[in-house]
């Protein structure tokens, strides 16, 4: 009967030196021992979409979920009071130019009356100022129209970046105030985003490897990530870091994934599996005495590791000491 091993625990083992082929000389190594947390799948930046103008949302266009381009338009919001005002501006704007219209007439009378010596230079001058008057009159009102316009054109609300809809929350008839979300949209670039004890805030750096255990795997996600940013500020005792993991795109966000992650490295006793059997319940191995006779020695047997050269061995914790022989039966 075989011992059934444990998760597997990623570590980094130093040269423990086989004497013969059937032969292993127990070292003290040092081993990276690892932690298993759980991390959510999270975007790097989450955006929401605002309304620049007051009103009522007139259209929606998406749903939580939905994948939008950048500069789509997801809502468009109409004002009523920026209509009827753009329908004063027009009529007062028709009236300014009835007003220039007849100033540039009685300006052309005046001054053809003045060549003829009939009025003052000061009549004059009244009809030029007049006609100038109604001029910039027109055109303030024609800018303040250009205003409306574009207040009625920020009415869509596009999305600032390409990615997924997480949040809707207004519908169509929705009142919104300027600067009001009205989508929250993750960027495509998706994360593992981790929440570790600050005890081991001391243990994380960028470019650190983290693990993914099989049963996390799903579709084209990889077994392994890197952590590309750990955020300096510790919250509630915790430390948050960032890790990249290809394939992350076909998962929600917010899904719990567990990872392993570097929790530090100490000094063991790891030994070849082949050199541990279990009998009844209890781990033995086979160690050579001093006259090349081989006795049966119970030990304490710890959790499975992957040596440096690929092979499967396990951390002996108790019954063998530096320099022991072990051999097979």
């Amino acid at each position: 009967m075989r011992h059934r091993p444990g998760p597997c625990v990623f570590a980094l083992v130093l040269a423990a030196t086989p004497i013969a082929a059937a032969d292993f000389r127990v070292e003290l190594t040092t081993i990276v021992d690892s932690k298993a947390v759980f991390a959510t799948v999270e975007s790097a930046n989450v955006v929401p979409a605002r309304a620049r103008i007051g009103g009522t949302v007139a259209t929606l266009a998406v749903d939580e979920g939905d994948e939008v381009s950048a500069g789509a338009v997801i809502a468009t919001i109409g004002d009523e009071k920026l209509v009827l005002r753009r329908a004063s501006l027009e009529a007062r704007i028709e009236g300014a130019r009835a007003e220039l219209q007849q100033a540039r007439t009685d300006l052309a009378r005046t001054q053809s009356l003045f060549e003829r010596g009939t009025v003052a230079q000061a009549r004059l001058d009244q009809a030029r100022t007049a006609a100038n008057v109604a001029s910039n009159a027109l055109r303030s009102l024609q800018a303040e129209r250009s205003v409306i316009e574009q207040q009625l054109a920020e009415g869509e609300v596009v999305a600032p970046g390409a990615g997924r809809v997480l949040d809707v929350p207004v519908t169509a008839g929705s009142v919104v105030l300027p600067g009001e979300t009205v989508a929250m949209i993750a960027d495509e670039d998706f994360v593992l985003r981790l929440h570790l004890p600050e005890r081991h805030a001391r243990f994380l750096a960028r470019g650190d490897t983290v693990h993914l255990g099989d049963s996390e795997l799903g579709g084209a996600m990889a077994r392994r990530g890197t952590i590309t940013q750990v955020y300096p500020r510790i919250e509630d005792g915790r430390v948050i870091a960032d890790a990249v993991v290809d394939g992350l795109g076909d998962f929600f966000v917010g899904e719990r994934v567990r990872v392993w992650i570097s929790a530090g490295e100490r000094p063991a006793f790891i030994v070849p599996e082949r050199f541990v059997e279990t009998r009844f319940g209890v781990d033995y191995v086979q160690m050579k005495r001093a006259g090349g006779d081989a006795a049966s020695v119970p030990v304490q047997r710890g959790a499975s590791v992957r040596a440096s050269g690929g092979d499967a061995a396990v951390e002996i914790l108790s019954g063998v000491r530096a320099g022991d022989i072990l051999v097979e039966e």
